[in-house]
């Protein structure tokens, strides 16, 4: 059977093998390039994007503009010098240029590292340093940040890109296979590290199409929208990639987040299929705006994190279908979903839902071993013979379904972004008044949870004092991942050793 013929999960579960993952596309293992299958082979076939901006404006570009522009884009990266597998770095809210330079680059056979583009010149410099990117490609306002451009051409958006790309032939012929890097997605990581470049083959597309044919129900003619930047996983991968190589256009919200501004653009682009955060499914319940507008959903989904049951049952009521979930991670891909792909599939509302057709999934102890049905353990996936942690907990039920039970290591993950505490507290750090900080995460109502410093100050605290720590931490890291929550403290409990016990913060935290 194909991939698009499987009706039940039972089915897919059985017979599904990878091989058949390979008959979407038009290359092989030998000859092999994400752009011409997400974009150069549906030429003709009408619109790859459609953008909402948060002015109010929406744009649509067809599959054969972002095909001819992207070809002019790589030609033009071949003509300055930029090389295979070199990085180009992009850092831009949804637009036709930063699609363009994605795919562009992608079809040149270089790297593309999307960054985001509310970094702070910290976050981007590291990027920056850490990638070796000889390009990039964002804003007249980012090129002013006090970032040392010595290694890296810059490219702004308007002029300077349209000079960049004219006049170049509007076709490219790829040269990439598919195990070729063809982007590098940075991750928060583990507490012990800062942000690490996973890096991304041009097979990674084939590898996604059981999470989004199964999980995601993608099918041609949906009318698809993710309002999740494509600097992260979920934006670029099941918000872009995924949909496009299977025809699907792209459904992209651009600017400062508005919930009135989104729900307008879901009924002008008459969508029916929409995957977001919980946190956005949130934001839309508690607004009281969903009822002004006419909207066609059909499908929903989402990731990141648990969606709460009053916020699962409203869409539910509303649309008559309920919101799918979908679990993976940015080192080990889509893992475990409810499946939106199967007519017959069984919601459990709060549940992670069941492993991928294809996937060896298990719950590990601390010492390796499976655990019991019932048992909390570490979520963990077969690789190569060997099982690799994903660093999640989960249980088990009577059904085979999962149930998140939160993370085994520190990392926040807050409204769907993935935080490092290691690089907010190096942030922190940098203020004259912080001398010692530790940063954890906490429950919060909208955002599942949020960043909470504990700091030992050098000046009297003040409610003043926390405010300039919050905006300095936006500006030098990103407006999302600086501390909501500040608590100073007189100092911190420390081993004999002079490490911070951080278990005791916690403790902290739960009495009060």
């Amino acid at each position: 059977m194909r991939m698009l013929e499987y009706e039940t999960y039972e089915e897919a579960h059985k017979n599904f093998t990878w091989d058949q993952t390979w008959e979407i596309f038009d290359g092989s293992p030998e000859n092999f390039n994400m752009a011409h299958e997400c974009i150069d082979r549906h030429v003709g076939k009408g619109i790859a994007l459609r953008i909402k901006f948060d002015d109010g404006h929406r744009e649509e570009y067809s599959f054969d503009q972002v095909s001819k522009m992207s070809s002019q884009f790589a030609h033009a990266l071949e003509v300055m010098g930029v090389k295979y597998q070199d990085k180009v770095a992009i850092m831009l809210d949804p637009c036709l240029e930063y699609y363009v330079s994605l795919f562009g680059t992608m079809k040149r056979g270089s790297i593309a590292v999307p960054c985001y583009s509310q970094f702070g010149p910290d976050a981007l410099e590291y990027r920056l340093k850490d990638s070796g990117a000889k390009v990039l490609v964002t804003t007249e306002e980012v090129k002013k940040m006090p970032i040392d451009w010595s290694k890296t051409s810059v490219i702004t958006v308007g002029q300077s890109f349209q000079r960049f790309t004219d006049g170049n032939p509007d076709r490219y012929e790829t040269k990439t296979n598919a195990k070729d890097i063809a982007v590098y997605q940075y991750t928060s990581g583990t507490t012990k590290k800062y942000p690490d470049a996973v890096k991304h083959y041009h097979r990674s597309i084939v590898t996604l199409m059981p999470a989004a044919i199964f999980g995601r129900g993608f099918r041609l003619g949906d009318r698809y929208f993710c309002p999740s930047n494509p600097a992260w996983g979920h934006g670029l991968w099941h918000g872009t990639l995924s949909p496009l190589a299977l025809g699907v256009a792209a459904g992209a919200y651009s600017g400062k987040f508005d919930i009135d501004v989104l729900l307008k653009g879901l009924e002008e682009f008459e969508i029916d299929n929409m995957g977001a955060a919980p946190t956005v499914y949130r934001l839309i319940k508690n607004s009281g705006l969903i009822g002004r507008h006419r909207l066609l959903i059909k499908k929903m989904h989402y990731t990141g994190e648990p969606m709460d049951t009053d916020t699962f049952q409203f869409f539910k009521d509303v649309f008559g279908v309920p919101p799918h979930s979908g679990y993976g991670s940015t080192e080990a891909g889509a893992l475990i979903y409810q499946y939106a792909g199967f007519k017959d599939w069984n919601v459990k509302s709060g549940s992670l839902g069941k492993p991928m057709p294809g996937m060896e999934v298990t719950l590990l102890d601390e010492e390796g071993n499976e655990v019991p049905r019932g048992t909390i353990g570490e979520i963990a996936l077969k690789r190569r013979g060997e099982w690799f942690r994903v660093k999640d907990a989960a249980v088990v039920d009577e059904d085979g379904y999962y149930w998140h039970k939160g993370r085994v290591d520190d990392v926040i993950i807050s409204a769907g972004w993935t935080i490092s505490p290691t690089e907010v507290e190096d942030a922190l750090l940098k203020h004259p008044a912080v001398l010692e900080s530790v940063v954890v995460g906490v429950p919060h109502a909208d955002r599942g949870l949020i960043v909470k410093a504990f700091i030992v100050a050098s000046q009297e605290p003040c409610e003043e004092l926390k405010k300039e720590i919050q905006n300095f931490v936006k500006e030098k890291l990103s407006k999302h991942e600086y501390p909501r929550e500040i608590q100073f403290m007189h100092s911190f409990p420390k081993t004999e050793s002079g490490k911070i016990k951080k278990a005791e913060l916690k403790k902290i935290l739960s009495n009060n």
